[in-house]
């Protein structure tokens, strides 16, 4: 178990990963608290809940508060590099879900609400799954005490 956990945090000793785990992970916390909170000109739990449950996402306040948690403390846990590869999975999978129940029928561009920005974000998160934190990350720090 202890050599599946340090493979998991293990990550090439790189910069790049740190230089979209900051901007990614500011992105998704501020979404995500717009779901979750209602800053930055969000709804909030209860207006997100009634749009998601309005597009046929139901329970919407459920699903409200998945993709909020998954966006604002998946956010966070990228920024600091901790648990990077899960948390970068379970980011794509949010993506995923977004581009083709909200932007795939609105075509590429954000202009028209398409699926661009949700594509983008999707492939960061993939990157980040497959590469790891890379350097100055706590999965680094982690993983180097585990050894």
């Amino acid at each position: 178990m202890k050599a599946l956990i340090t493979k998991l945090l293990t990550s090439a000793p790189s910069f790049a990963p740190l230089a979209l785990r900051i901007p990614i992970g500011i992105i998704l916390m501020a979404h995500g608290s717009q779901k979750l909170f209602g800053w930055f000109g969000g709804y909030g739990l209860e207006g997100t809940g009634q749009w998601m449950a309005s597009i046929g996402l139901t329970p919407g306040y459920l699903m409200a508060l998945m993709a909020g948690s998954s966006e604002f403390f998946g956010g966070l846990l990228i920024i600091i590099g901790l648990l990077t590869r899960p948390t970068a999975l379970v980011l794509s999978f949010t993506m995923v879900v977004a581009i083709f129940s909200v932007h795939i029928g609105n075509g590429l561009f954000l202009s028209n609400n398409g699926y661009e920005f949700g594509l983008a974000l999707l492939a960061a998160t993939a990157s980040l799954a497959v590469s790891g934190a890379g350097k100055l990350s706590a999965d680094n720090l982690l993983a180097a005490r585990l050894k």
